[in-house]
């Protein structure tokens, strides 16, 4: 397979050059875009495995995380990011999986494994404050931007907005789809009344878009966050349950949270880096540990990098660890993980 070279990872390339470590491995890695959360993590992982003389990782960004799952259970490429959701319908067959069937995709998933967890983002609500949207009461009628016009994202969007209100996308409120590189554009340019999407603290989309007006961001009301619904949609696989301080609910300035007390709460997509089972034991260590021993500098790459439970393992409800999903963590993993000093959750054993 043909990979194109990102600059980010021509870039990955020039820091194992210059570092001169004698890495032991030759591997290849995709992510999606190199400024997200998955694709910093992946970078990171290439350039702290370089310096420990662990392994030089050629990092492909930009890529279809639906793809780059397949690839790597197919043997194509040794590291992938992947949110939970694509594991569960890979094992079987269904969603963008559906060509290959339950038997073939649950053969492919069997292969694979995980070695560190982290959110992709935090489904939020926010509007300009000149809209009409004051908070989740005001959907009905609205127009909502709510993701790209296909994939995970854009499910879990609308599946927050029904929790939360009952409507759904078409019959309740008008769903806007673009893709991701036309994000910012469809928020300034008056296009949707507000905004469904997954997001950072703070958020490279609402830092953009500030600059167009003032802007309210709110947390998933208390109530709706704790019943019944809200619980069983956080355990589907690829989906957590957030809640954090509302101090730590950083937004760049211009943007207000909003919460109706000191706590703000979201449903989260989770996910983490994964690689084929049959990945040498000591390697899958080594790469871990790589993370783990430089958690530091893999969160201050951008300033939302610290809000992404990053090094976090007990709460599987945070995690996406165990339930349906049916991956289970690398036993190389485990081994960097208990050595740091951490508790794997039994269920997350392979």
């Amino acid at each position: 397979m043909t990979y194109a070279k990102s600059l980010a990872g021509l870039a990955v390339a020039a820091v194992l050059c210059a570092g001169g470590a004698a890495a032991q491995a030759n591997l290849t890695a995709e992510t999606a875009a190199a400024t997200g959360v998955p694709g910093n993590t992946v970078l990171a992982l290439g350039e702290f495995a370089a310096a420990a003389g662990v392994a030089d990782i050629q990092v492909a960004t930009g890529q279809t995380l639906t793809n780059s799952l397949q690839n790597t259970a197919e043997g194509k490429t040794d590291v992938t990011a992947s949110p939970f959701i694509l594991p569960f319908l890979l094992q079987r067959g269904a969603g963008p999986y559906a060509k290959l069937g339950p038997e073939a995709g649950a053969e492919l998933a069997d292969r694979l494994a995980v070695l560190y967890t982290y959110r992709f983002g935090v489904f939020t609500l926010s509007a300009y404050d000149s809209s009409r949207v004051k908070g989740w009461d005001d959907l009905a009628g609205a127009t909502v931007y709510n993701g790209p016009p296909r994939g995970a994202a854009l499910t879990n969007a609308r599946g927050v907005a029904k929790i939360a209100t009952g409507l759904d996308d078409g019959d309740g409120y008008s769903g806007v789809q673009v893709n991701w590189d036309q994000g910012v554009k469809t928020m300034t340019d008056g296009t949707a009344d507000a905004f469904i999407l997954p997001s950072s603290f703070p958020d490279g989309r609402h830092t953009r878009a500030v600059a167009a007006g003032r802007m309210t961001m709110w947390s998933y009301p208390r109530a709706i966050f704790e019943s019944e619904a809200a619980q069983k949609y956080m355990k589907a696989p690829g989906s957590g349950r957030v809640e954090m301080p509302l101090a730590d609910a950083v937004q760049p300035e211009g943007v207000t949270v909003v919460s109706e007390d000191d706590t703000f709460r979201g449903i989260a997509t989770v996910g983490g880096e994964i690689v084929r089972k049959d990945m040498d034991e000591d390697l899958a260590y080594r790469l871990t540990k790589a993370v783990l021993d430089n958690l530091e500098g893999v969160r201050a790459r951008a300033p939302f990098m610290r809000n992404i439970g990053l090094g976090e393992i007990a709460d599987t409800s945070a995690t996406g660890m165990c339930g349906p999903m049916p991956l289970k963590y690398h036993p190389g993993a485990i081994r960097a993980w208990e050595e740091a000093g951490y508790t794997v959750p039994d269920c997350a054993r392979p």
